[in-house]
């Protein structure tokens, strides 16, 4: 059975949503490179026997284009979601959501100076009814959360976290032809688990209080590994290589939307008229985007 690539890409924002409420709230519990290490971890474990014939079967493609693995591996694996946890220690959730809204102008640029894809009159509107949205949804429609907007160090690193998202979803769709996606991602998740290794066991070393090992953080770590690793990243890479990056890229925009929605159910966050009316934007940016 086909799903429409519109449909994966909701999904893979959906899960992403659920990975940031439910993400950060063990990240004072578990330290952010152990966090995404025993992440990856547990996705490799989980996807090696559903890949493992398939890279055998592609182990020649795989060495072909073996630099593109490493970034691959490097940017969408070790560094996107690491520096995401990272970033929130320094900066406030609010800060982090609108620097990852970012992500379809850094597509957009790289999409033209690298493939010479130019941007449609629909994607320049969609993109800034979907962005205004955002800054809605975050600031709950307050001119003085707007005013009271300010950079510090979290705000860069997750800047440099969206970069690298960026550049991860490019090659995604760049090189959709010469190497197999199933394949492609198992070796990604083992290479980016041995680059954060090192980072971890520097952590585990240092702590000054053991992880507390409980029923919500071991949830989180299952939802992450499976759903928010495995999950959304397939069904991340096929919608990117069926309507292109640039296009796809807009899709980030709705992450805001559904971490309101979770925040609301599963914390008991109180939803917003703002809340509402920035959704319903980024929701016809994203159409609009895709026209």
């Amino acid at each position: 059975m086909k799903f429409p690539p519109h449909l994966l890409l909701i999904l893979a924002t959906l899960l992403w949503g659920g990975n940031f409420v439910f993400g950060r709230a063990v990240t004072g519990e578990i330290p952010p490179f152990t966090l995404a290490f025993l992440r990856w971890c547990l996705a490799f474990l989980i996807f090696f026997p559903i890949a493992y014939k398939s890279t055998k079967r592609d182990w020649s493609k795989i060495k072909a284009h073996w630099p593109i693995v490493i970034v691959l591996a490097l940017t969408g694996v070790a560094s996107f979601n690491t520096l995401v946890y990272i970033g929130v220690y320094f900066t406030t959730s609010i800060n982090g959501s609108l620097m990852n809204s970012l992500t379809p102008i850094f597509l957009y640029i790289l999409s033209f100076v690298f493939l010479k894809i130019k941007v449609s009159r629909n994607q320049i509107f969609g993109t800034a009814i979907s962005l205004i949205g955002v800054v809605i949804i975050l600031t709950k429609g307050s001119i003085e959360n707007l005013i009271n907007f300010t950079f510090n160090i979290g705000d860069l690193i997750v800047i440099v976290a969206v970069f690298c998202w960026s550049i991860y979803s490019l090659l995604v769709k760049q090189y959709a032809d010469r190497l197999p996606g199933f394949s492609t991602f198992l070796v990604s998740i083992g290479l980016g688990a041995i680059m954060l290794m090192p980072f971890s066991m520097y952590e585990l070393a240092n702590l000054e209080s053991p992880i507390n090992w409980s029923a919500k953080t071991i949830g989180a770590i299952l939802f992450l590994g499976i759903f928010a690793s495995i999950v959304a990243f397939l069904c991340w890479n096929k919608g990117v290589v069926e309507i292109g990056a640039n296009r796809a890229g807009i899709f980030l925009n709705l992450i805001p939307v559904f971490v309101t929605i979770f925040a609301t159910i599963f914390i008991g966050e109180q939803l917003h008229f703002a809340q509402i009316l920035g959704g319903l934007a980024v929701i016809g940016g994203v159409i609009l985007t895709n026209r």
